[in-house]
């Protein structure tokens, strides 16, 4: 397991200072925020990696997570942003582009007896999952469905909801679960078997304590989780994507960092 860190996360005025301190954490990749338009970025983007000794481990989000709006040309202008972020992760061989399809209530109006919201919500993403998983893989990257809190999301919360709708979808190829520890102990009774129960959907990590501080401030069993996560075979990116304590984020970053490695070093193999 490598370990990644938000690009948002550390100092600097622009992404060349920001990969300076990363690459002096030592880390090995950084999660850049899909919320700019960043294939028009590539040249700059691969000037400012050239020489660091890092990679671009993933994008998050997007500036729309309106794939399940009512109207269909809100959908499709979410899902188009969602296709050129997965052309970037292609290109840089990333993970994967990191999608929460929707925050808050339901948008499409319930039908029963026909269909409820949630049920017409499921059919709809399945749909477009299909579609975009295709996309992704013929870049040679993947969708990171992201399972989010019942404060944030109200369908797909645990990893088992995201499983649910990437076999709906047909199983494809290009499609997998960002899973998150700060989300999982809000919603998860047991996260390490929640881990090994997804198995082999999970794509991607993204590290917070209970508190969304950085990992070791909190009460998350880091050992049992990141033990589950080697026990299932997972080899991906550990990003961070988390608020940081003490005022100092490089000091907190360090200490963390640290932390997080002398977990992974005493994992039983």
């Amino acid at each position: 397991m490598r370990i990644a860190i938000q690009d948002r996360m550390l100092p600097g005025d622009t992404l060349a200072e920001r990969l300076a301190v990363a690459a002096e954490l030592g880390v090995v990749g950084v999660e850049l925020s899909g919320r700019e338009p960043l294939m028009e970025m590539i040249p700059q983007i691969e000037r400012d990696f050239a020489g660091t000794g890092l990679v671009v481990s993933s994008v998050c989000t997007q500036p729309h997570h309106d794939w399940l709006h009512p109207d269909p040309a809100r959908r499709e202008v979410a899902l188009e942003e969602t296709r050129r972020n997965l052309e970037f992760c292609g290109h840089f061989g990333a993970a994967g582009h990191i999608v929460p399809p929707i925050f808050g209530p339901a948008l499409i109006p319930d039908l029963s007896p026909l269909k409820t919201a949630e049920e017409l919500e499921r059919e709809l993403l399945a749909i477009q999952v299909a579609e975009l998983a295709g996309f992704a893989h013929r870049h040679g990257t993947n969708l990171l469905l992201e399972p989010l809190n019942r404060y944030e999301q109200h369908l797909l919360q645990t990893q088992q909801d995201g499983v649910d709708v990437i076999q709906m979808a047909g199983d494809p190829e290009g499609v997998l679960l960002l899973t998150d520890f700060f989300h999982m102990h809000i919603e998860e009774t047991d996260t390490p078997a929640a881990i090994r129960a997804a198995g082999r959907y999970i794509g991607h990590i993204h590290v917070a304590d209970n508190t969304r501080l950085e990992p070791g401030t909190g009460d998350i069993d880091w050992q049992a989780g990141l033990q589950a996560l080697r026990d299932i075979g997972f080899e991906g990116w550990l990003a961070f994507e988390c608020g940081l304590s003490g005022g100092i984020p490089v000091a907190a970053l360090q200490t963390s960092v640290a932390f997080l490695r002398d977990v992974l070093a005493g994992l039983d193999d």
